[in-house]
């Protein structure tokens, strides 16, 4: 039994040297402790033994298993240690080395520049207003001068919700309801998001932005609708901008125009994204029409005024030459990030 002893401790050192994790030596533990372990066989054994050999014995026994519990607790600390020393050296942080800038976001290209419209028009005199995209077909239409008949209603495919209540198709409603508080002079800018059942391509979509345009006082004429938007170019494109006027019509303003501006991509040559004009239309304009006026309680005799309605997206895409809208809408971080 003796003998037994003697190699089970030789055995049982070799096993706690040659464990080089805390799994292994936990694996150790139970392999020389436990109570299935060679240890807890020969002291089952000591049974059979006489009272002076189980004496002997169980002493020798108890010694082993202190001294190997004693080693088995040793060895985990020093292995504790060299597992803490060596994540000490992998994380160890040089607190002297540059810090790494983190990645911040950016405005939108459509918020820089209506931010930058925003301030042109408000250091004009300009105030800034807001209205709802659920609107009333009353706002919307009829007192645009666009009853049920109209055919221009035929020219905008309308997202309608009831027979009377539609997704606003422009930002032009806004006239009617700053014109009907009845607080002259006017002289407001609407920016806003605005729906149509169009076909999406590089100039078009479903869903993109207006800014709505109105001034009503006393004297206004069609010469200062006209000096306003070539100021307004000139300090969104800067002084060489070219733009043009062209007679137009809309039922809500007379006599009416469409400003455009030459084509950033051909420079009045002609391609695909101006459809071969070499002019990109920017905005429609006019002076507001009398029976407008007269709708929402303002005398035609003594008021006049001018609207203007511009494509946010169209603006965007010539102040950075960009040749397609869709962009705007794709999240795509190559794209969004230059403007960081």
């Amino acid at each position: 039994m003796n003998e037994t002893l003697r190699q089970l401790r030789q055995r049982a050192l070799a096993v706690i040297e040659q464990a080089g994790d805390l799994a292994a030596l936990e694996q150790a533990r139970i392999d020389l402790l436990g109570k299935k372990s060679e240890l807890s066989g020969v002291m089952k054994q000591m049974g059979k033994l006489d009272a002076q050999q189980r004496r002997e014995l169980g002493a020798m026994a108890n010694e082993l298993r202190s001294e190997l519990e004693t080693l088995l607790e040793d060895k985990k600390k020093a292995v504790a240690a060299a597992v803490l020393e060596q994540r000490l050296r992998e994380e160890r942080i040089d607190v002297t080395a540059p810090g790494r800038a983190p990645e911040t976001g950016g405005q939108h290209p459509l918020h820089l520049v209506l931010d930058e419209i925003k301030e042109i028009f408000v250091g004009m005199g300009y105030e800034i207003v807001d209205g709802p995209e659920v609107e009333y077909d009353r706002y919307n239409f009829e007192m645009l001068n666009i009853p049920r008949d109209h055919p221009a209603r035929d020219t905008q495919d309308t997202f309608y919700v009831t027979d009377n209540i539609l997704l606003r198709t422009q930002t032009s409603p806004m006239q009617v309801r700053t014109m009907l508080k009845g607080k002259l002079p006017i002289r407001v800018i609407v920016p806003g998001r605005v729906y149509r059942s169009d076909a999406v391509d590089a100039t078009h979509s479903p869903v993109f932005h207006q800014i709505e345009g109105l001034v009503v006082d006393k004297g206004v004429t069609l010469g200062d609708l006209k000096a306003t938007l070539e100021v307004f170019a000139r300090r969104m494109y800067g002084d060489d901008a070219v733009v043009r006027f062209r007679p137009s019509h809309f039922p809500f303003t007379e006599p009416s125009a469409e400003m455009d501006i030459m084509c950033f991509h051909c420079h009045g040559e002609g391609c695909p994204l101006c459809k071969g004009e070499g002019w990109i239309e920017i905005l429609g304009c006019g002076m507001v029409h009398p029976k407008v006026l007269a709708g929402c309680g303002i005398d035609p005799e003594v008021y006049s005024g001018w609207a203007l309605g511009m494509g946010l997206e169209r603006v965007v895409m010539r102040k950075y030459q960009i040749d397609d809208l869709r962009l705007f809408y794709e999240n795509d971080l190559r794209f969004l990030t230059q403007f960081n």
